[in-house]
């Protein structure tokens, strides 16, 4: 058995060349003292005489110091995987989280920067997860509750993998996916309609050739409430009834918009 591991973190190297008789070890190499240790007595004669062959023991230091290091770094960088970066906020007054998920191998690092440094206050990391396909994800959330609207583009999302190129991407409100943003607009699009709605009721009722239903019923309502010769009960009564009849409307208005706009909003969520 042999071959060596390599720890990304500290660079550190362990070679390992070792031989077995019998299902028990039998010799081992130690590559920085340049000699075989024998594990059982009967190996002491294999050793002295693999001692011996200097220009072999050098061969083989060469190789699990430096080429197969060199042979293990090029296979985990040429089988590794950059994620897709996104920035992500729940509503206006939550933090922005940049999530990466995709990546492999785990070797993954995330961070916020300000102006080029790294941020440590204001920020929050989470742990590296597992996906189902057996790459992994990662976020970090940023507080931007005291960053004004002309400092966003100051901050940026880092994330680093070991052997590839950093990925950047820059505090940016058009690029975050959000629920809030969809409300908004359907807030906006609602009062527009509800505007338009009573602006189309108050032209019909002020023009009085108008021959829609609508026209003709404001039209009347105010010729009825502007009539001071019919009894007072009669009066009261008519009031009554056209009152009633444009909160019925008004709210069956009001009740459509808002079921239709809920099946809208749906799909930011």
């Amino acid at each position: 058995m042999n071959g060596c591991n390599w720890d990304d973190e500290t660079g550190q190297i362990n070679a390992f060349n070792q031989y077995s008789y019998n299902g028990e070890d039998f010799l081992t190499f130690d590559p920085q003292r340049l000699t075989w240790i024998a594990l059982k007595p009967q190996a002491v004669i294999t050793k002295l005489r693999w001692d011996g062959e200097e220009d072999q023991l050098k061969c083989n230091k060469n190789f699990y110091v430096h080429e197969c290091p060199a042979f293990l770094k090029k296979y985990l960088y040429l089988f590794s995987v950059l994620p897709s970066v996104s920035l992500l906020q729940k509503s206006l007054s939550s933090p922005v989280s940049c999530h990466a998920t995709g990546f492999y191998p785990n070797r993954g690092l995330m961070f916020w920067r300000k102006d080029g440094e790294e941020l440590h206050e204001g920020v929050d990391p989470g742990e590296i997860l597992p996906n189902n396909d057996g790459t992994f994800q990662m976020s970090i959330d940023l507080n931007v509750s005291s960053v004004t609207p002309e400092d966003w583009e100051r901050y940026d999302c880092v994330f680093q993998l070991s052997g590839g190129e950093d990925i950047v991407t820059n505090l940016n409100e058009s690029i975050i996916r959000t629920n809030w943003k969809g409300e908004k607009n359907i807030f906006e699009l609602e009062s527009f309609f509800l505007a338009s709605f009573f602006i189309i009721i108050i032209t019909l009722g002020i023009t009085d050739g108008d021959p829609s239903w609508a026209g003709k019923y404001v039209h009347s309502s105010r010729l009825l409430m502007l009539d001071n010769h019919q009894p007072e009960n009669s009066k009261h009564k008519n009031v009554t009834e056209i009152r009633d009849f444009w909160e019925d409307t008004v709210l069956c208005f009001v009740a459509h918009i808002k079921m239709v706009f809920s099946h809208v909003s749906f799909k930011y969520k």
